[in-house]
């Protein structure tokens, strides 16, 4: 017989040691040769990302080893730090960017020889950065775009596109990095050749847009000198994103926009300007999402002219579209989110996928066969799977009627039940972003709850990608209004239809998702507490300058411009309103964070000092916007269950007690 015991008692084997060694997924995957190649989180070796080889046989290999971090800086949230190319002798060929210094380097992994660097030193956090780098052999140069900081603020940069010489005259001679574009973007994303080496495309945006709000496709002719000639914007507009362009192998262009409302498919012939694009799927549906990184691919295109796409509307397929037909044909398998890492090899396509019982690993289609299997980072069960919980996809009523989405995650526990008369605790969980997404996928941190007893749902408030542009601008001007509704409507209905105790309820989230938290907790009554992770907190702040400069205008949409309601800011700022916050909180950041600077979170608690709100403060050295080291997501994770434990009135003897202060 089951033992019963309350909600959020029950053990359980996944401790918080075993959720920060299985953190992270392979990101930035692509093909080199036969090879494949992608980064990988290393939580235990300070956070590091390493750099994987996968060889034409099967086996896997860590290439750089530690202190080596191939991760890039640009906008801060980065982008594609490495691209390789496989040479006629001698093996392959590895560019990637450095994390402490933001280096470029060289590397022949098949040699003996050190990594080599192609760019100048820089300053540590400022200077040069470069991102999305392509190698090209035959020209003796990586295209990529540069990062360079010309004054002493955080917004006193440029971004251009560059050609770096492969051979490392670079490294002592600024001058010899050849920019291949005169600035004309705020930001821009790294050139594409055709197909003939004749033309080059980009994408270019200004302030105050965010690249979900509008882009612009540059194209321009190559000349013999490798110089570009005649730039102009062919796609594109304030109103209209294109996350991503390709070049077909018939040499036209292939691009997703949301100019119907949904990031679709579209296609362009440079040839014939004067024609309209072209939809080549058009469906209530994602083929595309949000530019937070450089470099990302949410398809590719084939030699065959066919085209490798991830779509959906809330969790994601990888399909193969024939252009013409407009027939799109999905690879079986149990995955329910394709990350924005597609690759290619002769009719292969490789992608980053997961599930509700899986965590992602690469997966490799033969669009021959259509067989679909796990080639690299196998997903391996850390723990016996029958503790995983079972996620239900729900759609709420949100206020005026409209939907809201969530993935809600009962307690579950296949060694306990909880008494027939108790309803279980559940922790709503708001998602960064804002403009992001919560992917139906597992996640070692909800079960690390679920398997406890304590409910979570996951809500993709409005704002949210995936659901279309109409659904993600219900937050234009409405942040911290919207959001915090929308969760507190999640939360109310679970405790109305007896799924939730509705006095042990719970919010929590990161970046924007902690925005979201501190808003509630002043906004509304529903939570019994929140976690706080490195949140937005300060919208003056950020609207002064207290930011980073890709998201430093982003409040114009997301709350309204500055000179034109600058009472709103003050209003909505949870510091502004912590004479209504009741609920006890713990607030967790790192101290390294541009992004969300530990001196918001520190206004936000001084204002709170002494006003009787128990709380707790966290601060982590060395640590960035979102924790990467093992022992701070132990140490976080254990005190958000050991809040949970103290305000929900259960006995969690096996982690350390946290210490709330008023």
């Amino acid at each position: 017989m089951v033992p019963t015991a309350a909600y959020g008692t029950w053990p359980s084997p996944i401790d918080a040691r075993l959720t920060a060694a299985h953190d992270g997924r392979p990101e930035y995957l692509d093909a080199v040769g036969d090879e494949l190649w992608w980064t990988a989180p290393r939580p235990e070796e300070g956070g590091r990302r390493a750099l994987v080889r996968r060889r034409a046989d099967g086996t896997e290999e860590s290439v750089l080893p530690a202190p080596w971090n191939v991760r890039s800086r640009v906008i801060e949230y980065g982008g594609r730090p490495w691209a390789g190319a496989a040479r006629p002798a001698g093996g392959p060929l590895i560019v990637f960017s450095h994390f402490p210094d933001q280096r470029l380097y060289a590397h022949e992994p098949d040699g003996d020889a050190p990594p080599r660097p192609l760019t100048p030193v820089s300053s540590v956090g400022g200077g040069r950065r470069w991102a999305d780098p392509v190698v090209h052999l035959d020209r003796g140069e990586v295209w990529c775009v540069l990062e360079e900081f010309t004054g002493g603020g955080p917004s006193d940069l440029r971004r251009v596109v560059v050609a770096v010489p492969l051979d490392g005259s670079a490294a002592d001679d600024r001058a010899a990095v050849r920019e291949l574009a005169v600035e004309r973007h705020r930001f821009v994303t790294g050139p594409r050749l055709s197909p003939d080496g004749r033309r080059a495309a980009w994408i270019g945006w200004d302030h105050p847009r965010m690249p979900w709000d509008g882009t612009e496709v540059m194209l321009a002719d190559v000349g013999e000198d490798g110089a570009l000639h005649g730039i102009r914007q062919v796609l594109g507009g304030p109103e209209e994103s294109i996350p991503q362009v390709e070049w077909a192998p018939d040499g036209r262009l292939l691009y997703v926009s949301d100019r119907s409302g949904w990031w679709n498919l579209h296609r362009h012939d440079p040839a014939r300007p004067d024609e309209p694009p072209v939809p080549l799927c058009p469906r209530e549906e994602e083929f595309g999402g949000p530019l937070w990184r450089l470099g990302l691919s949410w398809f590719r295109p084939l030699d065959n002219g066919l085209i490798a796409a991830v779509h959906g509307k809330g969790a994601t397929a990888l399909g193969i579209l024939d252009p013409e037909s407009g027939e799109l044909v999905d690879a079986a398998g149990p995955w329910t989110e394709w990350d924005a890492y597609l690759a290619v090899h002769g009719t292969r396509v490789v992608g980053v996928a997961a599930s509700p019982r899986s965590a992602y690993e690469i997966v490799e289609l033969d669009t021959c066969t259509g067989r679909a299997l796990v080639v690299g980072r196998a997903h391996d069960d850390p723990v016996d799977p029958v503790y995983y919980p079972e996620p239900q996809i729900r759609t709420f009523t949100g206020p005026d009627n409209r939907e809201v989405h969530a993935h809600v995650y009962p307690p579950h526990n296949p060694d306990r039940i909880a008494p027939a008369d108790e309803l279980p605790p559940y922790v709503i969980w708001a998602h960064g972003g804002p403009t992001g997404h919560a992917p139906l996928v597992l996640d070692l941190d909800i079960a690390y709850f679920t398997s406890r007893g304590i409910g979570v749902a996951e809500v993709n408030y409005g704002g949210s990608t995936g659901y279309g542009r109409a659904y993600r601008e219900r937050l234009r001007e409405q942040w911290g209004v919207v959001d915090v509704e929308d969760c507190a409507a999640v939360a109310e209905a679970l405790a109305a239809e007896g799924t939730a105790d509705p006095a042990r309820l719970a919010i929590r989230g990161g970046s924007a998702g902690g925005w979201t938290t501190a808003a509630s907790l002043v906004a509304t009554d529903v939570y019994a507490c929140g976690t706080i992770i490195y949140p937005v907190i300060d919208l003056e702040g950020w609207a002064a300058g207290g930011t980073h400069d890709f998201e430093s205008r982003y409040l114009d949409a997301l709350i309204g411009p500055y000179d034109e309601v600058p009472a709103r800011y003050q209003e909505r700022s949870p510091g502004s309103g912590v004479e209504r916050i009741r609920a006890p909180f713990v607030l967790l950041q790192g101290l390294d964070d541009v992004i969300c600077p530990p001196a918001q979170s520190e206004r936000f608690l001084a204002r709170i000092a002494g006003r009787g709100v128990p709380h707790a403060y966290l601060a982590f050295p060395g640590e960035g916007h979102g924790f990467r080291r093992a022992d701070t997501m132990v140490r976080a994770l254990e005190a958000e269950l050991s809040l949970y434990a103290q305000v929900f009135g259960v006995e969690r003897p096996d982690v350390p007690g946290l210490e709330l202060k008023p």
